[in-house]
C-alpha cells in the first residue's frame, strides 16, 4: 500500500523540523510526512506583501515537486490558520485536514470577548522585541498554565520570529477566509485542543469551527496548551488519532 502522503504545517515560532521530528518518527515508516517551513521565513524578514495566500503558493509549490494531486493536510497555530485558507482555495487536494489549536479561523461569529482579546494582542505592537514574545506566549494560556522559560542561548532563527508573528496578527484582519467554501468541504476534519490553553482563544476557534464544517472530531489534551502542544509533547498519542483520522478519510474515499 502506497504511504500516506501528509503536509505538516508549523506555528510562527518553531521551525518545521524540531517541531514536527517526534511525531513524524511516532508516525512510522508508512507515513509521508512532510515537514514544510513557512514561506515567512524564507529570508531575514517577511516576504514584501505576504499574506497567508503567499503560504498557499508555497504548498503548492511543494506538493507539485512532490508529485502529488492531493494530500493531508496538518497545520499548527499560524500554520492551522494557513491549512483552513488552504483547504478554503483548494478542497479538491485535502483529502483530510487536522488542525492543531489554529491560531485564527475567520472574523465571523466572534463572542465580544474573544474581540476583547484580539484587542489585547493589537496592544502588543507597542512592546518592545525582547518583551512582546513573552506577553504573546501569556495570552495564550490559561493564567495558572506556565510557560516555558526562554532558551538561555537563542538561535539565530528566534530573531525573526517577533515579526512573523507581527506579520500573521496583521493579515489576519483583513484576509478573507470564507465560511462558506470551508462549510462545503466533505472530507474529514480533526482538531486538537490543549486543556490550559485560553478558552477565549482556542477553545472558541474550536467551537466555531465545529459548527462549520460537516465531519469534526474534538480531541482535548487536558495536560497541554499552546506552547507544550501534544505534537512535540505527546506524539505517539496524537499520531494514533492522525492514522485513525487519515484512514478513516481514505477509506471514505474508497467507498465513494
Amino acid at each position: 500500500m502506497e504511504p500516506k502522503r501528509v503536509i505538516l504545517l508549523p506555528g510562527a515560532v518553531l521551525p518545521a523540523e524540531p517541531a514536527y521530528s517526534e511525531l513524524i518518527k511516532a508516525l512510522g515508516p508508512d507515513v509521508n510526512a512532510v515537514a514544510k517551513d513557512l514561506e515567512l521565513y524564507s529570508g531575514d524578514a517577511p516576504p514584501p506583501g505576504w499574506t497567508l495566500d503567499t503560504e498557499i503558493d508555497g504548498i503548492l509549490r511543494e506538493a507539485d515537486a512532490r508529485r502529488w494531486n492531493t494530500f493531508h493536510l496538518l497545520g499548527y497555530s499560524g500554520g492551522g490558520a494557513v491549512a483552513l485558507a488552504f483547504t478554503a482555495k483548494h478542497p479538491d487536494s485535502v483529502q483530510s485536514l487536522a488542525l492543531l489549536e489554529p491560531a485564527w479561523a475567520g472574523s465571523w461569529d466572534w463572542s465580544p470577548e474573544h474581540a476583547q482579546l484580539w484587542e489585547e494582542y493589537d496592544e502588543l505592537d507597542l512592546l518592545p522585541p525582547d518583551e512582546f514574545m513573552t506577553a504573546f506566549m501569556r495570552l495564550g494560556v490559561k493564567p495558572d498554565a506556565v510557560l516555558p522559560p526562554p532558551p538561555a542561548d537563542p538561535p539565530p532563527w528566534m530573531g525573526k520570529r517577533p515579526a512573523g508573528v507581527r506579520a500573521f496578527m496583521q493579515t489576519f484582519k483583513d484576509y478573507a477566509l470564507e465560511r462558506e467554501k470551508l462549510a462545503a468541504f466533505p472530507r474529514p476534519v480533526f482538531l486538537a485542543l490543549g486543556g490550559l490553553s485560553n478558552p477565549v482563544d482556542y477553545g472558541e476557534v474550536a467551537e466555531r469551527l465545529s459548527k462549520v464544517f460537516h465531519d469534526f472530531r474534538l480531541e482535548v489534551f487536558e495536560e497541554r496548551h499552546h506552547f507544550d502542544p501534544p505534537h512535540r509533547i505527546e506524539p505517539a498519542r496524537l499520531a494514533g488519532l492522525l492514522r485513525a483520522h487519515w484512514e478513516r478519510a481514505e477509506n471514505r474515499a474508497r467507498l465513494g
